[in-house]
């Protein structure tokens, strides 16, 4: 999947869009997409000065993304207001090593369960094969209207 495609099955945008290709797709299954970090990313300016680290919570969000396209592609859905997806729970987070500006990241996330609206996924983030960081998240699909924010 180019960006184009990427862009069909979230609606998150730029700055926050944390998926830039899919290398691999199963529905149902699994996922591999990939993240470029660049230096040009708004949260490096503070996050630090001089020793530009990408934020843990973004690769958990990255891995989060990957989760909701794999969701939105298995059950042919496309972001339409109607329903939002969820991150409900991150569990086993580990980081490995930082991720900086010139780093591709690539996250795999496996589905291992799904459940009415809620599923499960194990995620991994790796950089040059090496992983930089994994983590287990829970996902959520519910109305828009349910008067969450």
């Amino acid at each position: 999947m180019n960006i184009q495609e990427v862009l069909e099955h979230l609606p998150q945008r730029y700055p926050f869009l944390m998926i830039d290709r899919v290398k691999e797709f199963e529905p149902g299954k699994r996922i591999v997409a990939l993240k470029n970090v660049s230096v040009n990313e708004p949260h490096f300016q503070g996050h630090f000065p001089g020793r530009p680290i990408m934020p843990g919570a973004l690769i958990l969000e990255a891995m989060a993304q990957a989760a909701g396209v794999l969701m939105f592609r298995t059950m042919e859905h496309r972001p339409n207001g109607n329903f939002v997806y969820y991150l409900a729970g991150i569990d086993k987070a580990r980081f490995k090593r930082p991720v900086v500006p010139g780093d591709q990241l690539e996250i795999e996330v496996v589905l291992q369960w799904l459940r009415q609206a809620v599923a499960k996924f194990r995620c991994a983030a790796r950089v040059g094969g090496s992983v930089v960081c994994e983590a287990e998240l829970l996902c959520t699909v519910r109305p828009s209207s349910d008067g969450a924010q």
